[in-house]
């Protein structure tokens, strides 16, 4: 038997090391100003209303980083606000992996026996944020008078030097240089690309219409989503505003894990949705050390692991889908490293993704996986299997999870990603983050960063040097971000451009 089976001395599981979600929570408000922990309280009273009998039960308490002001403990204060006293409370670092990380990490704990009830939560609250800020209210807020809560997760920053250098730090500036490359290699111009986008796009839109938790619940088709107009201006080339996360909502999700045996003493065995496995990779750290921006290992060794992990099933017998959707680029990576095709009949989202569902800082992923549970649990059937996946930084840190309707045959076995996660790291390429003498650079990846009158205001690239380096940089000049403005970035891809200085700046060799 495998040291993760647990059964007893019969053929069943052992219940007490079962991993279940067993209730969810989702919170949305669009109208009066309301804190990250007032809409996670709802949130989590939502979930434990569904399992009244596991509230005072709950082990640990487990908050998701919240970008908007909370002051220092926002899991302590959630407690209060429930009116729970969990004997353990923390919150993550910055990661949109971090709901489906701490999913795995609660299961570990199940089947090591250390854990019985836990509660995830996050929440964002932009809006609120917002409006405070327009009515000239407090923006800060939480009870400063606690300690900080404990932190847990990988804190190490998304960027490197390199970036910070040239200021490539903004997601919608990073994740469109990934889509020139997945553009440049498709042989499309970024018109066409944009094109192909929008019906990767559409029929996320038709789930989120369907979704009373959207913040954009209408169907977009996909000339709506890819056409550039006053409404839909180009953000960051190749992308419209409507293929971009939106960040400005309130929304909260809450998800409750607990043992099978838990659930079962307290009546609700019935609604569990069994964890079958759990994967956690990241991809080479920084973006500019990258050997293909155009691909995810990390995504596909953590696919491989999970399904190798169960030992049977695989990407074509999973039936319901939520793949992390924060750009078009991180959609079509993880298509490509999982194996699925973009009009796949099960569809890709299970909530309507971050551009229509809304992109609550890092706590995206619990309302996927909140949205996969209650698919299996209203209407999997027998044997039905669920896939989410959960992203942080720049298509960097990656969390996966496996459910299931039906308890997985071997009990929950975390996915093996040691040997793959040595050969990401070392596959990392050398970075410069100066050039002393002009040199010609390949360019690998490139964008254009576009103002509300279209104008070019920044044209960043990767570019590789002849002695293999990887540089980012920026244009020397206005007059350079000009002339790279009016080419379509994807024509850069695989051209030479002129690099020097520290931090590095680049020229097109004909000027």
């Amino acid at each position: 038997m495998a040291p993760n089976e647990h059964r007893t001395s019969g053929s069943r599981l052992d219940e007490e090391r079962v991993p279940v979600v067993v209730a969810a929570g989702e919170a949305i408000e669009r109208t009066v100003p309301v804190t990250a922990v007032e809409l996670m309280a709802r949130a989590c009273g939502a979930a434990l209303a569904e399992v009244p009998r596991l509230r005072d039960r709950v082990d640990r308490l487990s908050v998701v980083d919240v970008m908007t002001r909370v002051g220092p403990a926002p899991a302590t204060e959630l407690a209060r606000a429930l009116d729970i006293a969990p004997p353990s409370v923390e919150v993550t670092t910055v990661g949109g992996n971090s709901p489906q990380w701490l999913v795995n990490r609660a299961a570990a704990g199940i089947v090591g026996g250390s854990l019985g009830v836990t509660l995830i939560a996050g929440a964002e609250a932009i809006r609120s944020s917002r409006q405070r800020r327009a009515e000239g209210l407090p923006r800060e807020l939480g009870d400063t008078s606690l300690g900080p809560d404990p932190v847990v997760g990988d804190d190490l920053p998304g960027v490197g030097t390199a970036e910070s250098a040239v200021g490539l730090i903004a997601p919608i500036h990073v994740y469109p240089l990934f889509e020139s490359v997945l553009a440049s290699r498709a042989g499309r111009t970024s018109a066409e690309h944009r094109r192909v986008i929008g019906e990767l796009l559409a029929p996320f839109t038709r789930v989120a219409a369907a979704n009373p938790y959207a913040w954009f619940p209408t169907e977009l088709s996909a000339e709506t989503i890819a056409t550039p107009g006053p409404d839909n201006r180009i953000v960051c080339e190749p992308y419209t505003k409507r293929m971009a996360a939106f960040l400005g909502s309130d929304q909260a999700a809450a998800l409750l894990v607990c043992s099978l045996a838990a659930a079962r003493r307290a009546g609700v065995a019935d609604r569990a949705v069994f964890i079958w496995s759990g994967a956690s990779t990241v991809d080479v750290r920084f973006p500019t050390a990258r050997p293909d921006l155009g691909r995810s290992p990390a995504i596909r060794a953590a696919g491989e692991a999970l399904f190798r992990a169960v030992d049977g099933p695989g990407i074509d017998d999973v039936d319901v889908l939520d793949l992390y959707s924060c750009f078009p680029s991180a959609v079509e990576m993880a298509l490509e490293a999982l194996g699925l095709a973009p009009d796949d009949p099960r569809g890709l989202t299970s909530t309507g993704g971050l551009p229509y569902f809304g992109g609550p800082g890092n706590n995206y992923t619990t309302h996927g996986i909140a949205a996969v549970t209650d698919r299996l649990r209203a209407g999997g059937g027998p044997g039905a299997l669920g896939l989410a996946t959960g992203l942080g930084w720049f298509v960097t840190k990656h969390a996966l999870g496996l459910y299931g309707s039906s308890p997985p045959p071997g009990g929950f076995r975390p996915a093996d990603t040691t040997a793959a996660q040595s050969a990401i790291d070392a596959s990392a390429v050398e970075v410069a983050t100066e050039v002393p003498e002009a040199t010609t650079a390949t360019v690998m990846a490139a964008t254009v960063i576009r103002d509300y009158g279209g104008a070019a205001t920044g044209a960043p690239v990767i570019a590789r040097l002849p002695d293999g380096r990887q540089v980012a940089t920026t244009p020397v000049d206005d007059a350079v971000t000009e002339e790279v403005g009016a080419l379509d970035p994807v024509r850069l891809v695989g051209r030479d451009v002129v690099v020097a200085g520290g931090p590095p700046r680049y020229r097109l060799p004909d000027r």
